[in-house]
């Protein structure tokens, strides 16, 4: 089958290049973390996928008519909204069939009363349940104890057979559970602009 994300040496940044050169490829039923420092470009690089950061080298191609969902390091929460969970995901056309047990306990909640763990799990569900058949992460256990960190890999388990996840975390342990793959990508040294300098991302199975 043919990938549905494909890099090709990606070399990315904002007023200099910060990534790169990164190749990939993901399919569906796929989950592919991020890892490595901060500074190393991770968020670039997934900025550079939704076409919000330029590409300085090489390409990104997506399959066609992909559908993509997102969700950031610091999703939006609407203020003083009246909606449940429950009544919030329908307003986004998001489905809670197959939502874990116990994330399922927030549905009745209203939005404006979340603890800031529980409105990033429910984010999290938005993205991994939506249309998108690409699903970008970023950080998704921001805000998270330990067992919403657990309820959020339940979450992605969940639903991965019928996306393609790319995932960013600084957790090593999260990604050890959740992915397939783990792509390590290197920090810029030093303040040039040298793709040379910024190690290839490489990818590896989880041990």
């Amino acid at each position: 089958m043919n990938p549905w994300l494909r890099l090709e040496g990606v070399v990315a940044g904002y007023g200099r290049p910060v990534v790169g050169p990164v190749s990939l490829e993901l399919g569906p039923g796929e989950v592919l973390g991020l890892a490595g420092p901060n500074g190393a470009g991770k968020s670039t690089l997934i900025a550079a996928i939704l076409g919000e950061a330029p590409v300085f080298a090489g390409h990104v191609e997506r399959a066609h008519g992909l559908t993509v969902a997102h969700l950031p390091q610091r999703p939006i929460r609407p203020l003083e909204l009246p909606l449940t969970g429950q009544e919030w995901l329908r307003c986004m056309g998001v489905s809670a069939d197959g939502m874990p047990g116990h994330l399922a306990g927030i549905l009745q909640r209203r939005m404006d009363r979340l603890s800031g763990g529980e409105f990033q799990l429910l984010s999290l569900w938005a993205a991994l349940a939506g249309a998108g058949q690409l699903v970008l992460l970023d950080e998704p256990t921001n805000n998270l104890d330990p067992a919403h960190v657990h309820l959020a890999a339940e979450a992605i388990m969940a639903r991965r057979e019928a996306r393609a996840t790319l995932l960013v975390s600084h957790d090593q342990d999260f990604l050890q559970r959740v992915c397939s793959r783990i792509l390590t990508l290197g920090a810029m040294r030093g303040g040039g602009h040298g793709c040379g300098r910024q190690q290839s991302g490489t990818t590896h199975p989880p041990s």
